[in-house]
């Protein structure tokens, strides 16, 4: 990620959050739980007309199985950050922001698109310390409460930060009350996944962390609804870490230039 996507992408988010923090500081000041969710709802939505920021996690899948002959049939994808195999005809973007790339590449809104996300460990509780003071230490910790996150389960700001959050991380998922929510674990990275198998268009959204503490995040518009729940699952067990990011990683320190 260069400097100015990352720059572009903390903006996005931390001028979200602190636009609607601003007022609320001053909404639980003076009333309480009840005026917070009253803040939320006229803010960003309520349940009927955002279904998403209600929807919890209905089931749980672990270490679903792979099929090596689907496998075969994807084409592998390398980028700076991921490495991730996906059908033929998708665009494939690692970005930082949907509408950031939709705005610069409108040709590819066109058709089926794939886009990814990586974050280092503790990027978010870097860009948000003040939640290490509810214990949360890592990246999946932030991911699990954002998720977790109910408008009805409103009582002090910090639940009304979550709820904000979740309306940012969970992208277009097309007629949301359709839309499914699950826990996921594939081998020792875990996350949560959001779909919606809709005749014409399907969406996939997935956020997965890493034993290391790493954040993947992928995301599916597929327009011509070819994939079905386990095509998707066998695509998100092929995300990694990409080798030269790796290599990166594992490379000593250059010495300061004088």
């Amino acid at each position: 990620m260069t400097n100015a996507k990352k720059k572009e992408f903390v903006l996005k988010i931390v001028s979200t959050v602190f636009a609607l923090a601003a007022s609320a500081v001053f909404v639980a000041y003076y009333a309480g739980p009840r005026l917070l969710r009253l803040y939320v709802e006229f803010g960003i939505g309520n349940c009927h007309k955002i279904p998403i920021l209600c929807t919890m996690p209905s089931r749980t899948i672990i270490d679903p199985e792979v099929s090596k002959e689907y496998l075969s049939e994807l084409l592998p994808y390398t980028f700076s950050k991921i490495s991730i195999s996906l059908p033929k005809g998708f665009t494939v973007v690692q970005e930082t922001e949907k509408k950031v790339y939709y705005k610069r590449h409108k040709r590819l809104d066109k058709g089926s698109v794939a886009y990814l996300l990586y974050q280092p460990p503790g990027f978010f509780i870097n860009l948000f310390p003040q939640v290490k003071r509810l214990g949360i230490t890592d990246n999946y910790a932030f991911l699990k409460r954002t998720m977790l996150a109910h408008p009805g389960g409103i009582h002090t700001l910090n639940d009304v930060f979550f709820v904000v959050m979740k309306s940012i991380f969970i992208p277009d998922l097309g007629q949301q009350s359709h839309a499914t929510m699950a826990e996921v674990s594939i081998g020792k990275r875990r996350g949560f996944l959001n779909y919606n198998l809709a005749k014409e268009i399907s969406y996939f959204e997935c956020s997965l962390v890493n034993e290391e503490g790493e954040y993947f995040k992928v995301y599916i518009k597929d327009k011509s609804a070819t994939l079905d729940l386990n095509k998707f699952l066998n695509i998100i067990s092929t995300m990694r870490k990409s080798q030269k990011a790796q290599a990166e990683a594992a490379a000593p320190p250059q010495p300061a230039t004088q």
